[in-house]
């Protein structure tokens, strides 16, 4: 776990993969309550027999179910314990490079991308890559904003 207190410090790591999390599985009970938070359905996601004779052979997460446990897997790698308020000013770019299978196994790769002064405070990108485990691509790549106020 990589712990920044001063903004100094996060300036010296620009550029610098922060560390990889834990792995966590994706199960069904987490998709389907993903389903009932957001109401998207769709048998894809929550027909277990209708999605094993679908494209995948199975259900698959949604794609913003693996986007939103970014912060979650990401604070085991990394914390900003600077002054301030820190705030989620958003995302730059999302993408789901393959579909994440039920059942598999997922960890998150951090890296810091650049630290920005702004009349606001001090505007922090992160790059963070979502592996699945034994496959060739991740199930998602995102580049978040986070706004750190003194």
């Amino acid at each position: 776990m990589r712990t920044f207190t001063t903004l100094d410090q996060l300036r010296e790591a620009t550029g610098e993969e922060l560390g990889v999390s834990d792995w966590l599985t994706i199960d069904q009970d987490r998709v389907d309550a993903f389903a009932d938070a957001t109401g998207d359905h769709q048998w894809i996601h929550v027909d277990p027999a209708a999605a094993a004779e679908g494209p995948f052979g199975g259900t698959i997460a949604h794609g913003y179910l693996t986007l939103s446990l970014v912060p979650w897997l990401g604070s085991g790698v990394f914390a900003l314990e600077t002054p301030g308020a820190k705030l989620n000013y958003g995302v730059n770019k999302v993408r789901f490079p393959q579909p994440l299978l039920v059942g598999s196994r997922i960890r998150l790769r951090v890296s810091l991308g650049e630290v920005t002064d702004l009349a606001s405070g001090v505007q922090v990108t992160l790059r963070h890559v979502v592996e699945v485990e034994d496959a060739p691509k991740p199930a998602c790549v995102a580049e978040t904003v986070v706004l750190l106020l003194p």
